[in-house]
């Protein structure tokens, strides 16, 4: 039983930490937070956890600002310092498995 969930919660939550500006000032750099699996559909304003379109070995914390049917629009709240849906387009709703619920731990900042 343990196993079964400690499985279940590795496979629910996720521990990500923040690296570079683009959330700023809402996260900084070497902010650790926690994400859950997402179980309800997205919201405008909801910041999310997902694999970076441009690099997928990567993940990314971003904003979503628009929601449109099966693709989302996510931006950094740095928008000057973030690489987003500007650059690498909306992205599929689906592909964003994470909402981020709360910071864990500071960083020591840029």
């Amino acid at each position: 039983m343990l196993v079964l969930a400690g499985g279940l919660a590795a496979w629910c939550v996720d521990r990500v930490e923040v690296v570079g500006t683009s959330m700023s000032p809402t996260f900084a750099p070497g902010d650790r937070l926690v994400a859950i699996r997402r179980w309800r559909p997205l919201r405008q304003g909801d910041v999310v956890v997902l694999t970076d379109p441009t690099s997928p070995h990567r993940q990314i914390v971003k904003r979503v600002r628009a929601i449109d049917g099966a693709r989302a629009t996510v931006l950094g709240d740095n928008e000057a310092a973030s690489t987003d849906s500007r650059s690498f387009g909306d992205v599929p709703v689906a592909s964003i498995r994470h909402l981020v619920v709360r910071r864990y731990a500071r960083g020591g900042g840029a």
